[in-house]
């Protein structure tokens, strides 16, 4: 094993220290360059960096909040004028001390779709086809008012009053509407002393069915709009409107026996009748002659019966357009022409386009087989 000598060893150290002092100087003159560089920057504290910035994103919510709030106020403010009071008997007074006003004096609310009179209501606030109503506008005066068309199936009616120019709504989309979007109800809720009453919630759920019993018959309504936006009885037949000022739905019924749950049925499956009212003054909406139920509503129905898509039909009107075709109960139509169905709104949609005497095509499913029938519709009385 090699040893070194003296003088190797003498000659190792020395190369050790020079190393040493000489990353030593460098690290000094490093470390004096780098305080040297950040003399010359202004650092401004952390916390006062904070603070403005969140001051100014603070004013910038405030403001954004205030002019938001500005716009929904003068949104509704526009839309109140649109918003009708409606009773069937005339003459109103103090019917907000009346023990259940507003089934005594038929009191609801109505709004304006066209600048010519014709109102959007409830069919159970105004009552059937030719019925008489009172309107109210938003300026106190009374017009007498005609019911010009009606579906109690749907609740859903028009009501025509002689005046013109007047203010009216837009009709939204009620397909685009999502759960948690914001909305306002507006409607008499218990009388005419609380007339174009607002208030406001989100959509709770979309396409719901709910049971009602109605001169001790059970009855559903389907693909309704709930809503947590209170609505009282005066409330049926008033608009539900999104954050754009459109009616996405009219208030139609609510739960009494739960707090902050109502419903609306969806705008869409009264354009078709509403275009045509515009468009000819007059509705002669086909007629197929069937009842039937959507898979949310078979449960209810049938146990034991599972279905996954189309519409159940449940009733077949006598000696119908339906029934002359060869429609049963228990057929399960999955589509109108071309056109697929699985909610009875979609096919009453479909079906309010048409005339009587058209012809259209029924794709029904009967004992796991497949078949196609035509119908000629007929003409609702």
């Amino acid at each position: 094993m090699y040893r070194y000598k003296p003088k190797e060893i003498k000659h190792i150290k020395l190369k050790r220290f020079l190393c040493v002092a000489i990353i030593i100087v460098c690290a000094s003159i490093a470390s004096i360059l780098l305080h040297s560089m950040y003399l010359g920057i202004e650092v401004m504290p952390l916390s006062k960096q904070n603070s403005d910035q969140t001051n100014v994103n603070l004013t910038k919510t405030l403001e954004e909040s205030k002019a938001n709030s500005k716009e929904v106020s003068d949104m509704i403010e526009e839309i109140s004028q649109s918003v009708v009071g409606i009773s069937k008997i005339k003459g109103t007074g103090n019917s907000i001390f009346l023990k259940d006003s507003a089934t005594q004096l038929g009191l609801g609310s109505g709004v304006i779709i066209t600048d010519n009179g014709y109102i959007l209501t409830n069919e159970h606030v105004c009552g059937g086809k030719y019925s008489t109503c009172y309107v109210t506008l938003e300026n106190g005066r009374m017009y007498n008012g005609t019911v010009v068309w009606a579906d109690s199936e749907i609740d859903l009616a028009i009501v025509k009053i002689n005046v013109k120019s007047l203010k009216y709504v837009v009709l939204g989309d009620s397909e685009s509407v999502k759960v948690a979007d914001s909305v306002y109800a507006i409607g008499n809720p218990i009388g005419f002393e609380f007339q174009r009453t607002v208030t406001g919630g989100i959509i709770s759920a979309k396409n719901r069915t709910i049971k009602l019993e109605e001169y001790g018959k059970e009855i559903y309504m389907e693909d309704l709009i709930q809503t947590d936006a209170t609505i009282n009885p005066g409330n049926s037949g008033g608009p539900l409107i999104n954050l754009n000022g459109e009616v996405i739905g009219i208030n139609s019924v609510k739960i009494t026996s739960a707090e902050g749950i109502g419903f609306a049925v969806p705008i869409n499956v009264i354009k078709p009748i509403v275009e045509k009212l515009t468009n000819n003054r007059t509705v002669e909406e086909g007629y197929l002659g069937i009842f039937g139920y959507d898979k949310d509503v078979i449960p209810y129905i049938e146990e034991d019966l599972n279905l996954s898509s189309g519409i159940y039909v449940a009733q077949v009107v006598l000696d119908g357009p339906s029934s002359k075709a060869g429609i049963k109960i228990g057929d399960i139509i999955t589509k109108i022409d071309n056109t697929e169905v699985n909610k009875m709104t979609d096919l009453r949609t479909y079906v309010y386009q048409k005339n009587p005497d058209d012809i259209v095509n029924l794709t029904i499913i009967r004992n796991n087989k497949t078949y196609s029938i035509q119908v000629t519709l007929g003409r609702k009385s």
